[in-house]
């Protein structure tokens, strides 16, 4: 049984501004969200372990997320100047992965079997070895929710969980699958 009071006192030690409840039967693998990978807008398509195709077809993330029935969403929400703030939606993109690495640490103590799905392409290393050679950390990496075919607004509004905060503000969410 999940100690969602404990997890949320986890996640925000980490540093994430909202930790939710996940019920994984609310997870919907949509092959529409994973066609946007393939337009490389993120130009990590094809170059990343943890990015399509390298993270594998969508019916294989499907069995990956199939074994799980319950987890939590955590969120990053940053404040940014104005709506073209470049700067500090890459400010707050990356304290949602350093809050991200730390929280996937402490949970793998009590979850060692869980999947963390990230947000954005894995950055555990500088570089991907992708595809000339294996993952160096298969058990500390991550793939991103859109990578999976989820649509991240849904999955959120699904559990309860707002995605935006109004103007001026950015939402970084992830996930871990916990049992």
């Amino acid at each position: 049984m999940l100690d969602i009071q404990e997890l949320k006192k986890l996640g925000e030690e980490a540093g994430f501004t909202h930790v939710a409840p996940l019920d994984c039967s609310t997870i919907k693998l949509m092959p529409d969200v994973r066609q946007m990978c393939a337009s490389n807008t993120c130009h990590m398509y094809g170059k990343n372990w943890h990015c399509p195709p390298g993270c594998g077809t969508l019916e294989e993330c499907e069995k990956r997320v199939r074994r799980y029935h319950r987890g939590i969403l955590v969120q990053t929400v940053g404040e940014l100047e104005d709506s073209m703030d470049g700067e500090g939606m890459i400010e707050t993109e990356n304290a949602h992965k350093e809050h991200f690495f730390q929280l996937e640490e402490k949970l793998r103590t009590y979850y060692p079997q869980m999947l963390p799905i990230g947000s954005g392409a894995c950055t555990r290393c500088t570089s991907c070895t992708y595809p000339d050679a294996p993952c160096r950390f298969p058990d500390k990496t991550f793939a991103s929710m859109e990578a999976y075919g989820m649509l991240v607004t849904q999955v959120c509004q699904d559990n309860g969980l707002a995605y935006y905060y109004g103007p001026c503000t950015i939402a970084y969410t992830s996930c871990f699958l916990l049992d």
